[in-house]
């Protein structure tokens, strides 16, 4: 395999996007860093590098292992990433799927009133 390969050829490749045009999107709108700093999907990475993608409510954290340009089945992506997410984040996360009850279903439309004054009770607001 080469040396340094693009952003978001890496990503589709390790299979962290299912396209690598998301990827390229995910790039140009800011949620792909390379240790801290944002990329743009033509930068190249390499072994080594420390990957953060933001998918709300989170940012993932992942280490490059090693170099692929091609998409690979998702047993053999482990020796081309490591997830290192801290579990504060992971916490955040589990939290998320506790909470899943409060969230309205989409087109729903505003609470009525009783369900507006059992929500300010579980709040005590």
């Amino acid at each position: 395999m080469g040396n340094k390969v693009r952003i978001d050829k890496w990503l589709w490749a390790v299979r962290l996007y299912k396209t690598r045009s998301l990827a390229t999107e995910e790039c140009g709108k800011g949620r792909v860093m390379i240790d801290g700093m944002p990329a743009k999907a033509s930068r190249e990475i390499k072994v080594g590098d420390k990957v953060q993608i933001r998918k709300p409510p989170i940012v993932r954290t992942y280490e490059v292992l090693d170099i692929a340009e091609k998409r690979m089945a998702a047993k053999l992506t482990e020796g081309f990433v490591r997830d290192i997410t801290p579990a504060e984040q992971l916490e955040i996360l589990e939290m998320q799927k506790h909470m899943s009850w409060f969230q309205r279903d989409k087109g729903a439309g505003r609470p009525t009133k009783k369900e507006r004054r059992d929500l300010d009770d579980f709040f005590e607001i």
